[in-house]
């Protein structure tokens, strides 16, 4: 009798086995599509979809690859969505200094520069955030509302024009754009 199940045991690994070699390609096709890909999609997708590829993209992003910086990233994070700024930018200073290639930091200490008031450092940062990442549609953005800030209307719009370009259905953009679009290109007549 233990003969038998050992047969047993060696069909259901067999059976197994075999399943899991059909079955490769397919999972292959399910597993997380790359950062190209899903920016591809986002260029032609509809708005319902955007949300949903906006999402995964943004998974991509906020990853840098080492669990001690992605603690760093989620107290900056929490700091400042407590108001906690000035915290939030001792966080975020830290994930920049021993994370130098992770755009996302870059990115969210420019976002906690930019409310305690240090435009300069925001607009460093963000340069530094879109060289590491040229497709953050919102650190292109950030940059936009920069611009506004210091009261360049046609950067600001280029900006926002880039962003969009890179994400149509992103509804501050578009909001943005509508609102300079008479600044900009003048009222029709």
């Amino acid at each position: 009798m233990v003969a038998k199940f050992s047969k047993l045991k060696a069909i259901v690994a067999a059976t197994c086995l075999t399943a899991l070699i059909s079955l490769a390609p397919q999972v292959e096709a399910q597993v997380a599509k790359t950062e190209t890909d899903l920016l591809a999609q986002l260029a032609d997708a509809d708005p319902k979809d955007a949300v949903a590829i906006d999402r995964a993209l943004q998974a991509i992003w906020r990853k840098s690859g080492s669990p001690a910086m992605d603690f760093l990233l989620q107290r900056g994070l929490d700091a400042l969505e407590r108001g906690e700024a000035r915290m939030a930018v001792e966080h975020l200073t830290a994930l920049t200094d021993h994370a130098p290639d992770f755009a996302k930091g870059w990115y969210e200490r420019a976002r906690a520069y930019f409310s305690v008031g240090l435009f300069g450092p925001a607009v460093a940062d963000l340069e530094r955030a879109l060289t590491l990442n040229p497709n953050d549609y919102n650190a292109i953005f950030a940059l936009g509302t920069m611009f506004e800030q210091f009261n360049d209307p046609d950067r600001a719009y280029e900006a926002y024009q880039r962003a969009q370009a890179i994400h149509p259905h992103h509804e501050q953009i578009t909001s943005a754009l509508e609102r300079l679009k008479d600044t900009v290109e003048g009222k029709e007549l």
